[in-house]
């Protein structure tokens, strides 16, 4: 019988999820900044049965090498936009937004874990003491970074959360989705040889398709340069109703109707 690859045996199966990309540790170099915006705006960017956290805006640049295997190395850009927020008293980031610039790390992750990941072109650019990023879709270049590193920092290993929910839109107009949505929590497990602070600002430019600069900067809280590896788990945490999430879910599908929501500032 002539190859068939669309077929798997339950064994190969089996052996290409230890070696899913979305678990591998990978390495990366980063530029991370936090800064703090309207406690309001915040507050309405968290979904039940999250509770907004500080008011702290959270975004990462990326360039990431997933080693797949000993000869495969994957190389792909990536970045976050994500809100301070908790569950059952663990802090994290709920995920607005995560660029990346392939499909396959799109696709994997969204399935995997729910993450609102779209395909854009990232820029990660390192000069000497110069670092710049940026992020652009559908023509617009809506979020950057840019600085001068200054004096280097401690190395540090840490985990970091990240919520997003796994969702099935419904096949009928009339229904939210299909079966509950599901919570889930990210754990990224960190560790930074090299830690730079970072000199610099952060742009957000308008976008109708990727509203950040909806969510001001009122102050930078910091902005960083690292160098290490990463290593991804998740767990599911709690199915919730689906009409605690419609009202977010629609910027993962690029909605040109989306009106956003007035919020008065603090």
């Amino acid at each position: 019988m002539a190859r068939l690859r669309y077929v798997k045996s339950l064994e190969q199966v089996k052996r290409d999820a230890e070696q899913n990309p979305e678990f591998l540790e990978s390495t990366v170099r980063s530029l991370r900044v936090v800064y703090e915006t309207a406690p309001a705006i915040a507050a309405a960017l968290v979904p039940k049965p999250l509770q907004p956290s500080r008011p702290e805006i959270c975004v990462t640049f990326s360039h990431v090498a997933m080693h797949v295997a000993p000869e495969v190395t994957i190389e792909i850009g990536s970045a976050i936009f994500g809100v301070r927020a908790s569950y059952d008293g663990v802090e994290g980031i709920w995920l607005i937004t995560m660029p990346m610039t392939s499909e396959q790390a799109v696709i994997g992750g969204r399935e995997t874990y729910g993450e609102p990941k779209k395909i854009a072109k990232i820029d990660f650019r390192k000069d000497r003491e110069c670092i710049a990023a940026s992020v652009t879709r559908m023509g617009v270049t809506y979020l950057e970074a840019k600085g001068t590193l200054a004096e280097a920092l401690a190395p540090r290993e840490f985990v970091e959360h990240g919520f997003c929910v796994k969702a099935l839109p419904s096949c009928e107009k009339s229904k939210g989705f299909d079966g509950e949505p599901l919570l889930v929590r990210l754990d990224w497990k960190q560790r930074h040889r090299a830690v730079q602070r970072i000199e610099g600002e952060l742009i957000l430019r308008p976008s109708p398709f990727d509203p950040v600069a909806d969510v001001p900067v009122r102050k930078l809280v910091r902005m960083e340069y690292e160098e290490g590896t990463s290593e991804s788990s998740g767990v599911v945490l709690r199915s919730i109703p689906g009409e605690w999430l419609l009202p977010f879910f629609h910027q993962r599908y690029d909605d040109p109707r989306a009106q956003g929501i007035e919020v008065p500032e603090a």
